[in-house]
Parts: structure tokens; sequence; C-alpha cells
């Protein structure tokens, strides 16, 4: 791969390409400050839209879809909190980074959870740019108590549930249904729990998923909020010190093992994923990462070295993540708990306060914290012994504080030199809870009496309860130059409700049945028109970090239309409140949240362990009772019978009493109203203007709204199929649709190979299929048409057609005569996942469905659909082209897209296939232009369609015949257009080295570098097939090799000149690279807090290019750009040893190892199969 000299240098073979963006602070008066930012790069332009996930395939990590739909228990994703991570250069994390902060919802979640039904959803982003289109489908609400648990379903209705409704009860009834619901839901069965003397508690659950694996997290119940006015970001210190300190997790890395630690408000936890042994040692690794894990937590070196590189990387961690998001999650919670110390304890801290504290500062706090009585240990994964595992945590954590409980010294490898101070009594938090401290390693009288708090997080809300007296706060705003879009938040805050009783778990589903329709209503109603928003979503979830339940009503718009978003909104709350959801609603989402729970339970045992495990963290933290999924299918199915419509109804209309009851003496006050708003917007013929918005209209904006007249919810009629059986027939009678020879070398009609069980069929109409049974994802399915051409096939006339086509479609929503609205029901009701993606190669549709009431059948429908009566309309088109205006002149308030769009743009030398759209291109395209653009790409062997999934032969090929056998994919010529292929801009150039400047209040920084290299495949841009040019460099070697090693070069030109060759060695360069940047920038110059390499390898055009992202203080930025060339060039110089090599194959084999049960990643494997454009894919 050419790698690329200095940024003002170049040869005739490589091109490097240097980005610095730096945000200027800007005071009253003109000095100007340089600022640091952080770019999160993403190699690939990803232009999703509707039907949902992305095109996962060799090239990137799988992304599934998880989480969000109509399940039941779901985390927060709706506002900021600040977890902060920091981890070793981990080649098994999705982005290499030795450090990376995420803003309030960092939780993963389960590529397990539950569907989010829906058509043509939207998920579009761009070249380099991480964000996506904020222009998203309104989220499904989540009525939650936790993470995704528990799972319940049935494919049936409940018996009696409708006859309830009518019929009398009798009085025996009563007290015989009263009484099943105050018993108490089922415990894990699976699930160890323990406690050592020392008072450490410990939690054990076996879990197979992934085999030969698993996790190992220390949760230490101390955070953010645990730290006085002089400490703020001293646990998020803590953690890096104690975490990148230690020998013994260092000793881990070479046996396949990874790493990491976040700091949150009520909490820091460290946490190794292992395999159970590996070949090197003697036994189980369990001892080996609880000892880790114990030097972490409770033996940490503070050394001053170390406390120093740490300081450097959390400063540059600060500036990186203080991007306009994180400032805006930021408002929302300081407003949301004004009244405590959440507002003003978030974990990264503050800057002068970081840059004092010595070694003394931080062991008094881990002294006052960290003792075995405030952790819990929690094990997942393949473990069969118990017993065993619970002798382990014993052995290696039992004596961890004995000996200050016994009066005695203690050892350096206990607590070393903080054992020297006297713990002083502490009044934690604002809850009065005071900890006594009597421990004195000086004073061998005293004893250690260290208890964990009660109540985490230690603070008092002021609840928003009806009759609190309080007073209404005014909306708060927040205006900032680098906002594009007006949004509000309006926020409700109640205690946690936990879930412990059948009655619990009742009031639950019927909370996420009323707001499943709230979603509903506003999503596709106002889809089907012009709305005045951009998206409207109600969240209602709990929260451990935060320890509360928060509702939230989100709503984001353009600045010109403020006002009707608002009056909208809060007019579709009010009318839910006051009708409630329709007998038609009620059993309809029944419905589907049963089927969707049903679903997971039959997957009991395919969750993984890391999802398990964070599971039963959040639920331990909310106080819920923690179930399996079978359990949670029986708990849900048993009290799914006792619903009524009038009581989904009244406990809803309570959830929305904050919102359609506003200002009313009797309604609950909201805990906070913040806008978020920009400070100049463009307006039409007079440029940038500035944004002029007020409390006072703000309230009236809601008063308005509430104040409409509204009308109760008309029945839809949702269709049972798209397409009739006898229309089906009459299809079959006159397309005739049949298999034919898989290729031309052979007759055979079908082709199968034993060892993958992939099978290859071809339809009479050229469409190529691919096929795997998988048993691994019970009674599930996903399919993905993927069509070849893409952004690249754009004309230089038509730039922004294909993105714009597929956003067209993705807004419309609409097949044959059916409304979107009744598209979306459709797939509600079948549990029907559907994406629509445009990339620069491919357009793709992705379907997700389960195998039970014929959802396969019907995906295959709503496929069909599309291909054949697919409707486009003028007002989606509008709102299309107009999101993409509104997102390209946001680019300058970014520094991070700014960066992006200044570096694409010298690479591809103005390529606008692989950037966001102009203004002027958007103005030149049409309704019919879009429209050609994409559909044109849509004929014959241009499309593949790859299908994974727990089905038969049997069924699978019939619906293969029945609605992709029946569509009318001919080849025509006419639609083939030979496309420009793209082209980097010739070296040297004067654009190698950039700079770019924004205007911002917080000082920033960012830095890309990125040259060419070639395709997933070994063709470059200049027509180099660098394959071949291994393969004669292999047979010259062969020439000339002695006869004693014939053979072992023999293999190696094998291997050479297998088609994956390339991509695999460009895989394994990747993480020796990234290993090496860690290394060298990070850990030994201390220039950054993250820093990341990706290569960005294209299967069907001919090249790549590679992306360095650093982030830095503005000071040493350009030294960090220097260093990361500096590595890249050491490739040269600095030969890669057999070690650096053997670790990056251990954990590109066990990436493949952890995802191969995964649906997702087999159809990753199977795109492309049958590609003419993708020759190499099979010899």
């Amino acid at each position: 791969m050419p790698m690329p000299m200095a940024a003002s240098t170049s040869t005739s073979t490589s091109t490097s390409l240097s980005v610095v963006g730096t945000g200027l602070a800007f005071p009253r008066h003109p000095p100007a400050v340089f600022s640091s930012a952080r770019f999160h790069t993403r190699l690939r332009s990803n232009n999703r839209f509707f039907l949902s996930s992305s095109l996962p395939s060799e090239r990137r990590r799988h992304k599934a879809v998880c989480g969000g739909g109509l399940g039941l228990l779901r985390r927060n994703k709706s506002r900021g909190g600040h977890a902060f991570v920091v981890g070793e250069p981990s080649f098994l994390l999705p982005q290499h980074s030795c450090a990376s902060c995420c803003c309030l919802a960092r939780k993963r979640r389960s590529n397990l959870s539950t569907f989010v039904p829906g058509a043509f959803l939207d998920k579009s982003s761009f070249r380099l740019s991480n964000n996506k289109l904020n222009r998203s489908p309104v989220q499904i609400p989540r009525a939650t108590v936790g993470p995704d648990e528990p799972h319940a379903a049935s494919t049936t209705w409940p018996d009696g549930l409708a006859e309830k409704q009518d019929l009398t009860v009798y009085d025996s009834e009563l007290e015989q249904i009263e009484g099943f619901l105050s018993s108490e839901l089922p415990s894990h069965p699976k699930l160890h729990r323990g406690q050592l003397k020392n008072g450490l508690r410990y939690l054990i659950l076996p879990n197979k998923v992934p085999p030969t694996r698993f996790e190992a997290h220390l949760e230490v119940h101390a955070g953010s909020i645990d730290e006085e006015e002089d400490e703020q970001g001293i646990a998020h210190m803590i953690e890096h010190v104690a975490f990148l300190g230690s020998k013994k997790r260092e000793k881990l890395l070479g046996t396949g093992a990874r790493s990491n630690a976040y700091t949150d408000f009520h909490h820091t936890v460290f946490h190794i994923h292992a395999p159970t042994s590996t070949k090197d040692s003697d036994g189980d690794l369990l001892p080996f990462v609880l000892d880790a894990l114990n030097e972490i937590a409770f033996h940490p070196k503070f050394l001053a070295s170390r406390i120093e590189k740490e300081r450097r990387a959390i400063l540059s961690e600060l500036q990186m993540m203080n991007t306009i998001e994180y400032r805006v999650d930021c408002q929302l919670l300081q407003h949301l708990h004004s009244e405590n110390k959440l507002s003003k304890r978030f974990p990264i801290g503050l800057e002068e306060q970081i840059k004092k504290w010595d070694a003394d500062k931080i062991r008094k706090f881990h002294e006052r914290w960290y003792f075995p009585a405030n952790a819990t240990l929690y094990i997942v994964g393949d473990i069969d012994n118990i017993s065993k595992t619970v002798y382990h945590i014993e052995a290696v954590f039992g004596q961890t504080g004995a000996d200050n409980e016994k009066g005695s010294v203690a050892t350096p490898s206990a607590f070393g030199a903080m054992a020297s101070f006297l713990v002083p009594k502490l009044s934690v938090g604002l809850g009065g809870n005071s900890i006594e401290r009597s421990a004195n390693a000086t004073d061998q009288s005293k004893v250690f009496n260290k208890e964990r708090q009660a109540v985490r997080p230690p603070v008092k809300h002021n609840w928003s309860l009806p009759g609190s007296g309080a007073d209404l706060k005014p909306p708060q705003i927040f205006q900032h130059e680098l906002l594009q879009n007006f949004s509000i938040n309006m926020f409700c805050k109640i205690p946690v409700n936990k879930v412990q009783t059948y009655r619990d778990l009742r009031q639950v589903l019927m909370k996420r049945i009323f707001l499943s329709a709230l979603h509903f209503r506003i999503n596709t109603r106002y889809k089907s028109s012009n709305p005045p928003f951009t998206s409207v979503e109600l969240d209602h979830s709990d929260s451990g970090r935060e320890g509360c339940t928060v509702t939230t009503l989100t709503i984001t718009a353009e600045p010109k239309n403020w006002q009707n978003a608002i009056r909208v909104a809060v007019q579709e709350v009010r009318r839910l409140k006051e009708f409630g959801v329709t007998q038609g609603e009620l059993t309809r989402y029944l419905d589907a949240l049963l089927k969707d729970s049903e679903h997971l339970a039959a997957m009991i045992d395919n969750v993984s362990s890391v999802d398990n495990l964070d599971f039963i963290m959040e639920s331990d933290a909310l106080g819920h009772k923690v179930m399996d999924q079978r359990q949670g299918h029986e708990s849900l199915l048993a009290v799914a019978g006792t619903v009524t419509l009038e009581e989904v109804n009244s406990v809803g209309a309570k959830v929305l009493e904050f919102i359609a009851e506003f200002a009313k003496p009797t309604a609950p006050l909201p805990a906070a109203i913040v806008a978020c708003v920009p400070k100049k917007v463009h307006i039409e013929g007079a440029g940038e203007t500035e944004f002029k918005i007020s409390s006072i209209e703000i309230t009236d904006a809601i008063k308005a709204g509430l104040d409409e007249p509204i009308q109760p919810e008309p029945e839809l009629e949702v269709p049972k199929e798209l397409i009739q059986s006898t229309k089906l027939e009459e299809l079959k009678k006159l397309r005739k649709p049949a298999f034919i020879p898989v290729n031309p070398e052979t007759d055979a009609t079908k082709l199968h190979d034993e060892e993958t069980g992939i099978s290859r069929r071809r339809l009479s109409n050229g469409i190529p299929v691919n096929y795997k049974i998988s048993k691994t994802e019970t009674q599930s399915g996903v399919m993905r048409l993927i069509v070849g051409g893409g952004r690249a096939a754009e004309s230089p006339e038509s730039r922004g057609s294909v993105i714009v086509g597929v956003r067209t479609l993705s807004e419309g929503g609409r097949v044959g005569n059916f409304s979107r609205e009744q598209v979306e029901l459709f797939c509600v009701n079948h549990l029907i996942n559907c994406s629509l993606e445009s990339t620069e190669e491919f357009i793709s549709m992705e379907f997700r469905f389960t195998l039970r009431d014929n959802g396969m059948r019907a995906a295959f429908q709503l496929l069909h659909m599309v291909l054949e009566h697919s409707v486009w309309v003028d007002d989606a088109f509008d709102r299309a082209r107009q999101l993409y205006l509104s997102y390209y002149r946001s680019i300058p308030k970014s520094l991070e897209r700014s960066t992006a769009h200044k570096l694409m743009v010298a690479m591809l030398d103005g390529d606008e296939r692989f950037i966001e759209p102009t203004p002027k291109s958007l103005e030149n395209l049409t309704l019919q232009s879009v429209k050609d653009a994409v559909m044109n790409q849509f004929f014959g062997d241009n499309m593949e369609v790859c299908i994974v999934g727990d089905f038969t032969e049997e069924d699978i090929e019939s619906c293969i015949l029945d609605y992709l056998g029946t569509a009318q994919a001919a080849r025509n010529h006419e639609r083939e257009k030979e496309f420009n292929p793209p082209l980097f801009r010739p070296s040297p150039s004067d654009l190698q080295f950039q700079e770019v400047f924004l205007k911002d209040t917080d000082e920033r920084a960012c830095a890309y570098i990125a040259g060419p290299a070639p395709n997933r495949w070994g063709f470059t841009v200049d027509g180099v097939d660098l394959l071949e040019s291994i393969n004669n460099a292999s047979t010259i070697n062969d020439d000339q090799s002695k006869s004693n090693a014939q053979q072992t070069q023999g293999l190696q030109k094998s291997l050479c000149g297998h088609p994956l060759f390339f991509g695999i060695t460009m895989g394994l360069l990747s993480e020796i690279i990234n290993s090496r940047l860690f290394t060298s920038v990070r850990d030994s110059l201390g220039l950054t807090y993250d820093v990341s390499f990706e290569l960005n390898l294209f299967d069907r055009l001919k090249l790549g290019w590679y992306v360095i992202s650093v982030t830095s203080t503005p000071s040493k930025v350009h030294k960090a750009v220097d260093a990361c060339k500096n590595v890249l060039r050491g490739l040269h110089s600095n030969k890669i040893t057999e070690r650096e090599l053997d670790r990056a194959k251990r954990t590109l084999l066990m990436r493949h190892e952890a995802e191969i049960k995964s649906n997702a990643y087999w159809l990753g494997l199977l795109a492309h199969l049958q590609a003419s454009s993708v020759p190499r894919k099979v010899r």
C-alpha cells in the first residue's frame, strides 16, 4: 500500500493529504485562540435510508439493528450523560481508541434486541462524517424500566382479553387476579449471587455465547457524583491511571483478551473480555483476569510518570469531546437536575482542577471509595463450574482489605502509599448520608468500617408530581453559533418504579402500548404531508445513572418552523391523552409486543455474554427483578390477559399529563424545558440573519398547540397481505418464474457448498440469489437486496440524484395503492424492519423479519412491491431535497465535518459523488431525474439478493420464485451507462496540507491524514493488479528457491494467489498500524487522547484510501500529525515483527469467531458472490 510522506512532499506513487481543523475561540474582542475537537472518522459514506441496517460486508463491521422498536424495556437514549471510556488499543473494538468518551448513552445495545418494525427508514451519512442526517425517522418511544428486560411473547391473542373488556368479573375472580398481580416475578434461575467476607459482592452467570470466552466486569460504586468541589474529574483520572498503569493487565494482551474501563456519574467499571483458556497457559485464564482486575481496582500504582501521561490524555480528551452535541447534552442535564450535583459533576471534570492534582490527592479519593465492600464483580460467559469460579474469586479478592480490618499494616501490594492517610468523615452528595472512615495505617488499633451507600446516586430530586406547590420554571434557551436546527426538550422526572411484581410488569406493558401509538401517529400521519417538524420523539425510561425515571418530549425542526412544530407535537400528545388509544391500536401493539417478546424468548441461547451482563448491571442499579428471556416471556404473557383498554388509557394519560395539562394548577410541573437554537439562520434571498426567540414565545406556542381543536383517532384498515394470492397466481402464469443455470460454465441450477452451507441460485429474470440456512438465531431471518452503481453512477449533470432519490423513496413510504400508514402497520403486524441505504458503490435494501406468522413471506411481498410498484411523490422529493440543502449549509458549523469535507474535496479532486451534494446540484434535480437515477440501476444481474435465516429450503425457494421470480427485472441495455471512475488529485498539490478555521466559543482541534490505497481485491486507481504482481514475485522466488524450501514456498504462493489474500493482509496491516499509533502517539509521546487508522476498501470501484484521525490540543496538533506520519514511515525502517503479526492474526480470527454465529455477518459474507462487478469474490 502506498504510504504518505510528509504533508509537504510526495512521490510519484503516493499522495498524502493532511487537514487540520481548528475552532477559533472568539471572545468579545479579536485575539483568537486555537481549539481542539474530535472528528469521528467514518471511512465510508453510508447514505442510509428507510428500511433499517447498513450494508455490512467484509469491509465494514456488523451493525445490527438492535433495540428500539416495540421492546418493552429500553435504555434511555434521549439525553446526555457522560460516561468516559479508557482502554488499550484493543483490536477487537469497533474503533481503535485508547480512550474514547461517549455522551449520555454509552451502554451497548444487544444485537438480539427487539425489532423496529417499519418501512423505508432513512439512515444517511457522508464520507468521513460520523453524523447521520438529522432528519431521522421518529423513534418509537420507549416505556422502559431498564435494559432489554423482561421479554415475553405469544403469537396468539391472550385468552379472555377481548371478552374481559365487556363482561362482568366476579369478586372472587378479582381477588384471584389481585393476588396474582401482587406476587413477585421469578428470579433468573442460572444467576448465582454471593458476597465475600470483605463485602465484595459477585454475580456469576453461565452463558455460551460466544463460546470459550467470558466477561469479567468489576464495578466500583464510585463515580463523579462522589467528588468534592476540588475533585471534579478525579474519578475519571483514577480510572485512567489505575487501568493503564496495571502490569498484570498488560500481560493479558497476548492472550487474546481485550479490556477497557469507563466512568459515569454513579460508578466506575473495569472490564475484561477474555478466552477461557489459551494454548500458552496451563489451565483457566480466569484467575489471571481476576488478578488483573484486583490490581487495577484495589492495588494501583500511582506513579508520577503515569499520572502525567494520563493528565495529558484527559486534557486532550476534554477538548476532543467538546462538540456542540456534547455541549447540548450538558445543557439538558444541567437544567434537568439543577437541584442536585448531577448538574455539575460531569465525569470529564474541570480543566483547571485536572492540571493541579498530585499523586496524594488522587490516592485520597481512591482510598475513600475503592474498597471491596463498595464493589461488585460480574462474571458472565462460558463457565461450567460455578464452585470453581467462586473459589477463584475468593482466592484473588478474599485477602483484599483483610489486613487493614485486622489492624495490621497494609502491604504495598494492597493499598500502597495511600494507607498513610487518615480517611475523614465525609458527607456524601446532597442526601446527607454520612459514611464513617476510621482507617489509619499508622494507627493499627483502628479498623476499617467501610460500607457501600444505600442509594446510588446519592442525590435528591425535585419530582414532577401533581400538587407539588412549586412554580413553573420558564423555558431555558441555549443559543450557539454552531447549532443549525431548532430543538426543544420537555422533561418530567419521577421516582423509579421498581419492577418486582406482576403488577409492575403490567404497568410497563400498558405504558409501552400507549406510547407506541403516539409514535406511529406522528411518524406516519405527518410523513404523508409536509410536517413542520423534523422529528418528534417521546421517551419514557429509567436511568440507573441518574436515579430517576424521565419522560422527554423532544421536538426538532427547521428554525423557521419552530412554533408550528411545537403546536403540532403538543396537539398530538393532548389528542392521545384525551381520547386514548383505540381498540384496534390496543390489539395491534399488544400483539406486536407479544410476538416480539416471544421471538426474544426463543433466542435465549443466542444472547451474548456482554449483553446479559449489561442487562443485569443496569437492572440491579434500578432495583428491577432479573429474569431470563423465557421467564420474561411467560410473565408478560400472564399479565397480557388482564390488560383492558380503559386501564391502558388511564395509565398512559398520566405519563402525558405534564404536557397535555401544561400550566394547569393540578398538572405535574415539567422538570425542565430547554430549547437549543442557532444564533443565525439562513433566509433565502437575505443570507444569514439573527435568530430571535424568547421564553414567553415558547410558552405561548405550547399553550396555542394545546388550544387547537382535536378529534378522536379514526381506525385504520391494515392490509393482511400486500399481494393477493389471486394476483400472485396471475403473475406466475404470466411471467413463468424459474431457476436457470447459475453461470455459463455449468448446467446446474443450484450450487451448494457443503462446508459453508451457502446455496446459489439464479432466476429466469436474471436476479442471482444466495442463501444460507442458519439455526443460530431462532425463527429469525435477514434479507438484503444489493444493486450495483450507487452514487458512483451519478452523471455530472445530476450530482446528488441517487442519494436524494433514495431519501425520496424513504420519505414517501408508499407502495402500490397502500398509504404510508398502511405499509408501516403491515410491518408492525409482521415484525418487519426494513432499511434503505445508498453508498458510493451500491444501493441496498435490507429486511429483518421473524419466521412466525408468515413473516418471511410478508418481507418478500414488501420487496416485490418496492421493485414493481414503488410510489414517487413530489412532497417527499421536496422534503428530501430540503434535508440535504440544510445538511450542506450546516457543514461550516461543525469542525469535524468541515475538516472532513476539505479532505475529501482535496483528495478526490472535488468529485461530488463522495461528498454532500451542493445547493446548485440540488437545485438542478427533479422528481423524475432522481427516480430515474435510482430505478435505472434496478435490473437483472445488476441486482443480487442474499438471505440468511432459520427457514427451510422449501420455504425460502418458494418465496424466491413467487416474489422475486415474478418481478420484471430483465436486462435493459438502455439503462446501462458507463460512469466515470473516481480519480485522486495529482500529487504534489497545493492542497496537500490545509488548515480549517471555525469560529467557536471553546477551543478545539482535529487533524486527518489520508492517502490512496487499492480496493479490497488488489486493484489500484492506476489499473495495477497488486494481487497479480504478488503472484509474479512469488513465481520468481520459486524459480530461484532451493529444493528443500519448495514446499513451503509453494504454500506461500498459493496463499498469495488467493482472492481474499489482499483484503485480509490489509486488515492485518490496519491492526498493526493502530497498535503502533497508540503506543507511539498516545502512550509514549502523550500528544493525543485518541488516534485511529482506518482503511476504506471498495469492492466494485478500483480504488480505496486510508485515513488517520488524531485529536490533540491546539499547541500539539501539528506535532501529533508529524508523529502519525512517522509511524507510517516507520513501516519501512522498523519492520513488522512476528509478535505484532501474531497478535493481529489472533485479533482477526477472534473477531471472525465471535461474529460467525450472526445472521448479519453471514449476510456480509454472501454479498457479491454472484456479482459480475466483483469477479474475485468467488474463484
